[in-house]
């Protein structure tokens, strides 16, 4: 008993302390020891790395979020500024303060005409003021400013009938060398004219746009401003053969501020394209047309009362509400109400691409339309030369076949033959000179006209630069109606002995020639059957 007393009394202690020896913590390995404080650096490092590159994220994140709002505010601020530049736009100021609200539209209007020497009318013909004459009056009231666009540029030429180009020439210099502002626009064909080599001189501002790379075409147009009043549009064009040996015709408009409101932008759109190689897809809104056919300028002209517009081909040259001028004169045409009488010196509805022909049909279906459909009385007076195409004569004959057997039906076609005049002209004075032409180009009816640049050909409208000028007037009795005067121009040419109503032969019989005018002197014009 005393025996396992004993180990009862041992035992307890003894498993008491293994139980304690066992739960003591563990001492830690010298090795561990010895690594804790590198550890504990290497760890500090890291941490410290961590919270450089999440500074320099923040950083960066914070440099790209303002980069993004200066980048708005920049866009921000060009939209408004393009907004603000719409709105000035959308007002139509002109960059001299002239706008529709406070332009002159109490205008005179003259025609001017070119008549060849040697070429005689009969004692009761109208005439007007020569073309010389107007330009050389334009000039001398210029103070301000000459713009002029033109086909061609060969004023100082040495025939004996280029005086009156020489004399426009000087003129031209005078005025560059007194500092009035001149600005020339032209076809780049022209580069080397010599004229605009010395206007350049002078301080003229020449311009040339490049029809080639738009429309594989020529600058055609022809018109005048002068110190933002006044505005010539017709046929001619910088040549001494346009004062010398060509009939041409064409208008003046004086003190008409509100016309050149509207021509002066297609000015501007020419100066536009001085360095592009494509037509914009979208224009400045400083080139919209003014008026148009819904909107036209409503005016006095020689105190009748008038509506205006201009035109602009090709079609692509067309900005918002600016007229093409196939639809100008459509817009003629169809508020005709009794006759429509045309003057142009070629007609030929074609248009030849890459060597191909193809039936080019807006003017020749309106007058087919007319004729079948309307019956409106049609005269069609065509310039004659030995460069006419046979193919005139074809689509002429096609036309008069229209009114076969249909009595409402009435057309009638001359052809207006100078060269016959020319040669017997210089035989008579022997002396040497270049074919004369009638290069008019105009559309008169009971109630209003179209003044234009181009002949009646396909290729014309298609891919040229011209420019028109469309007037109505309702009171085109009235003896101050340019209606009325532009008529009487017509019927005086179509009554001529110059106009014929078979196609002229190219061989001239001077005889006939000489029998025609001394009869024409003696014979009194009438009116158009």
């Amino acid at each position: 008993m005393e025996v396992r007393q004993d180990w009862l009394s041992a035992a307890p202690h003894e498993g008491f302390e293994q139980m304690r020896l066992k739960s003591r913590p563990k001492e830690p390995s010298p090795s561990l020891a010895r690594a804790g404080p590198n550890f504990y650096s290497t760890v500090k490092q890291q941490d410290y790395s961590a919270s450089v590159w999440l500074r320099r994220k923040d950083k960066l994140e914070h440099s790209q979020q303002r980069c993004i709002v200066i980048f708005a505010l920049v866009c921000c601020f060009a939209i408004l500024v393009a907004l603000i530049f719409s709105a000035v736009d959308i007002m139509g100021e002109d960059e001299d303060g002239l706008s529709e609200k406070n332009c002159q539209n109490n205008c005179r209007v003259v025609l001017v005409e070119n008549i060849p020497e040697g070429i005689n009318y009969s004692d009761s013909a109208p005439s007007h003021l020569s073309l010389f004459q107007g330009w050389m009056n334009l000039l001398n009231m210029a103070e301000k400013s000459v713009d002029i666009v033109s086909s061609q540029w060969d004023l100082n030429h040495t025939h004996p009938f280029a005086c009156q180009g020489q004399r426009l020439f000087e003129k031209l210099l005078e005025l560059a060398s007194r500092n009035i502002e001149i600005k020339l626009m032209s076809d780049i064909h022209h580069i080397d004219s010599k004229v605009l080599s010395d206007l350049k001189t002078k301080g003229a501002e020449v311009l040339y746009m490049n029809m080639s790379a738009y429309k594989e075409g020529r600058l055609q147009s022809s018109f005048w401003i002068v110190d933002k009043q006044h505005v010539y549009i017709g046929s001619a064009s910088l040549d001494w053969r346009a004062l010398g040996q060509m009939k041409e015709l064409g208008v003046i408009v004086y003190n008409c501020s509100c016309l050149v409101l509207d021509l002066q932008r297609i000015f501007a759109l020419y100066s536009s394209l001085k360095h592009k190689s494509k037509i914009p897809s979208n224009w400045s809104k400083r080139l919209y047309g003014v008026y148009d056919t819904q909107n036209k300028l409503t005016l006095q002209l020689n105190e009748t009362k008038a509506e205006a517009f201009v035109s602009n081909s090709p079609k692509q040259f067309c900005p918002k509400d600016r007229v093409f001028d196939i639809d100008a004169i459509y817009n003629v045409i169809d508020d005709a109400q009794q006759f429509v009488y045309i003057a142009v010196m070629d007609y030929l509805p074609i248009v030849i691409d890459t060597n191909a022909k193809r039936y080019w049909p807006y003017l020749d279906g309106k007058i087919r339309e007319v004729l079948a459909l309307r019956s409106i009385k049609v005269r069609l007076l065509i310039s004659f030369s030995k460069d006419t195409d046979p193919l005139t004569f074809n689509f002429v004959s096609s036309l008069k076949a229209i009114c076969t057997e249909v009595p409402s039906c009435s057309l009638k076609v001359k052809f207006f033959d100078l060269e016959e005049e020319s040669v017997c002209f210089l035989k008579e004075q022997k002396n040497s000179s270049f074919p004369k032409l009638n290069r008019n180009k105009y559309v008169v009816t009971d109630g209003a006209a179209y003044i234009g640049n181009f002949d009646w050909v396909g290729n014309a409208f298609t891919q040229n630069a011209g420019a028109g000028l469309v007037i109505n007037q309702a009171d085109s009795g009235n003896s101050t109606s340019i209606i009325k005067q532009l008529k009487a121009v017509f019927e005086r040419d179509w009554y001529s002995h110059y106009a014929k109503s078979l196609p002229p032969t190219k061989i001239p019989n001077c005889l006939n020639h000489k029998l025609n005018k001394a009869a024409s002197n003696k014979t009194a014009m009438s009116n158009v059957n």
